[in-house]
């Protein structure tokens, strides 16, 4: 059996190769059999290059169909996939493409001076552009090429793609993602959230990360389902775009934005059967105008670059605000205190996993693996949380954002979730900074509501003083617009780290 896993999905999508599979934003559409003669042309372009199975290719582009042709074009080929966020500057991709050694680099025209250089100097062999608009010297290239194509075999755990974690802290990590960890992912979310026939995704995320590149694609490949296939999230779009779809997947900050939106109705969602919502944590009071306003729930899963998805709210059953719902069919999930010992339901600890969608580890770093996997085989996610009694997963932060204060430990989700009910503000980020004292400092940086003046500081702390105990209380709260966040809507409290401690 080929566990390619773009033969896994084409297996199910060339039931009907006629089904549209992208419908872009300027009218064009491509049928699954579009799909497949369009791949086959972009695995034979790379291979014409050189490039053997196993062989890395680099993509810094924009959205496009184009992109995602040369994504499946890759995994056709045998070769490993691994995109970038266009927004990533010389420094970082210099060092991806030295870690990663692709044999071609695929980047946008303006950018082909710079990224012929960064190739030359990391041994790259091959730099080709692809357009924001799909034009360009790589689709010109895969147009002259055949139509047919024999998908290269894969085993299961043949590398499929590499995407490197953010970097906040230290050295960027690439995570290696096989084929198996894929299929398997796509097929269980499948199943789990109940994609049919005749279903449409509204897919407004980037491409260059786990959620839209392979949560979102892949449900739609599994299932053989159309896309409208928009470049970027724009709220007035998605209103007009929503009586088409079925199915819509977001982080939090699209579903803030559409409830901003006048003719945002419930209405205007009747033939809607989904809503998902995902990378960032879901406010308590998005949550809940949402699903007055809508008479939708939404669905809050939890996933990670290394993972794919984890855990999910039900389809069917209640969704629960404030978690991530229970570990999907296949995940393991336990939470453990420091030494691997589980702890009691409610307590709080760390979460680790483990599965056939779980990473093998990280792009040449042997010393790194042995650290991020127990000795019998659990991935440690870094991040904390904890089972209510009824097996719902409360996620409470990553383990590097816990505050040491004194020697006490401070969760700063538990102090977020309540200066986010205070009457006034839309949201929070407390933070741990240097003390001389204290080793940590609580500090709070909190977004109130346009023209509001109140809570004040003083205010935020002498409210916090009454509900918990006196070291949890921030010693400092800053007022401020907004949060900085990254382009998947997490908050980057490495950034407000930085900025409170000068």
């Amino acid at each position: 059996m080929n566990e390619n896993v773009y033969a896994i999905f084409a297996n199910r999508f060339l039931a009907d190769p006629a089904t549209v599979f992208l419908r872009l934003d300027d009218g064009r559409s491509c049928s699954f059999g579009d799909l497949d003669r369009e791949t086959a042309r972009y695995a034979n372009l790379l291979a014409s290059l050189g490039l053997q199975p196993g062989d890395r290719v680099a993509a810094q582009v924009e959205k496009s169909a184009e992109a995602v042709f040369l994504y499946l074009g890759a995994l056709r080929a045998g070769l490993v996939f691994l995109p970038m966020n266009p927004a990533y500057q010389r420094s970082e991709v210099s060092y991806f493409l030295g870690d990663a050694q692709p044999g071609v680099f695929v980047c946008r025209p303006q950018n082909r001076q710079l990224a012929a250089e960064m190739a030359r100097n990391a041994g790259v062999a091959h730099v080709m552009e692809l357009a924001d608009d799909g034009q360009g010297e790589l689709s010109e290239s895969a147009a002259r090429q055949s139509g047919a194509f024999e998908t290269v075999r894969r085993g299961g755990n043949d590398l499929a793609s590499i995407l490197y974690t953010s970097g906040t802290t230290g050295r960027s990590k690439g995570a290696m993602l096989s084929h198996r960890n894929l299929a398997s992912n796509a097929l269980v979310l499948h199943e789990y959230w109940k994609f049919r026939r005749g279903d449409v995704l509204l897919h407004v995320l980037p491409i260059f990360h786990v959620h839209g590149l392979f949560t979102a694609l892949h449900s739609a490949l599994a299932n053989g389902n159309t896309v409208l296939f928009e470049p970027k999230f724009d709220a007035r779009r998605v209103l007009a775009l929503l009586p088409h779809a079925t199915v819509f997947m977001g982080v939090p900050t699209y579903y803030t934005r559409l409830l901003t939106e006048d003719g945002f109705s419930a209405a205007l969602c009747r033939h809607m059967r989904l809503f998902i919502s995902g990378s960032a944590p879901l406010l308590p009071d998005t949550f809940d105008e949402f699903k007055a306003r809508i008479g939708h729930t939404i669905l809050e899963r939890y996933g990670m670059t290394e993972t794919g998805m984890l855990c999910s709210n039900p389809y069917d059953g209640e969704r629960r605000g404030g978690t991530v719902g229970f570990p999907l069919p296949g995940t393991s999930l336990r939470i453990v205190d420091d030494a691997d010992q589980p702890c009691a339901t409610g307590a709080i600890g760390n979460i680790q996993v483990r599965g056939e969608n779980v990473f093998s580890g990280y792009w040449r770093m042997p010393e790194r693996n042995k650290e991020e996997f127990t000795p019998d085989g659990w991935f440690r996610t870094g991040d904390m949380g904890k089972l209510d009694v009824d097996g719902y997963v409360c996620l409470i932060g990553r383990s590097k954002d816990l505050i040491i204060t004194g020697g006490l430990n401070v969760y700063p989700k538990e102090i977020e979730a309540i200066i986010d009910a205070m009457p006034g503000v839309v949201e929070s980020a407390v933070i741990g900074v240097p003390h001389p004292d204290l080793g940590e400092q609580v500090t709070a940086v909190v977004v109130r509501a346009k023209g509001a003046a109140e809570p004040s500081a003083d205010e935020i702390i002498a409210a916090l003083k009454s509900q918990v105990a006196g070291f949890k209380v921030p010693k400092q709260v800053h007022i401020v617009d907004e949060l900085p966040r990254n382009t998947m809507g997490k908050v980057q409290k490495n950034l407000l780290r930085s900025s409170c401690s000068r």
